[in-house]
């Protein structure tokens, strides 16, 4: 059996218009890889359409280091909680060929 490691896995639910400036933020951030979806849902802030439009959601989620997962999530806090519809959650996971996300 391949050998896994535990990395973290950062899930961003956002407002799909701060997409171009998040993935830049989160390049600048040291970020190398991430999968993004559109979604739709409902929480404090209403029902939020699921198309790719101005008032669609995004999930960005991105597996990597312990340590680059804390600076995503604190750089997340400081620029964009009080201004955007964000929410964030950090997970264990465990991948094989860990050097396609800590390499």
């Amino acid at each position: 059996m391949t050998e896994t490691i535990q990395p973290k896995l950062v899930v961003i639910i956002t407002e799909s218009v701060i997409e171009t400036t998040l993935l830049t933020d989160l390049e600048n951030l040291g970020v190398k890889g991430f999968t993004i979806t559109d979604v739709r849902g409902r929480g404090h802030r209403g029902n939020r359409a699921g198309d790719w439009g101005i008032d669609g959601n995004i999930r960005v989620e991105i597996v990597c280091s312990e340590k680059l997962s804390r600076q995503i999530l604190a750089f997340l806090e400081q620029k964009y909680y009080d201004n955007y519809a964000m929410i964030t959650y950090c997970s264990n996971v465990s991948v094989i060929r860990p050097e396609k996300f800590l390499g």
